[in-house]
């Protein structure tokens, strides 16, 4: 039996008109130290740009609502 863990890295998408820049999960599959801060595709689908610095889950008031319940 193998008992698999889920990592979520923290990115952050641009404001685009009146949707405000969030802050998104992002599923990783491969190694933290790999992310360079790319954009990847996010649990709720969009793109958004790695912050290695950051750690998921964030406590900040502009969370994609999606990505807080999809990533629990």
């Amino acid at each position: 039996m193998s008992l698999q863990t889920i990592v979520y890295a923290a990115a952050r998408s641009r404001a685009h008109g009146p949707t405000a820049a969030l802050w998104h999960a992002v599923e990783v599959h491969r190694s933290p130290a790999e992310l360079d801060g790319a954009c990847e595709l996010t649990v709720c689908g969009s793109l958004a740009r790695v912050s290695p610095e950051e750690r998921w889950p964030l406590v900040a008031r502009d969370v994609c609502p999606a990505c807080a319940t999809l990533a629990r």
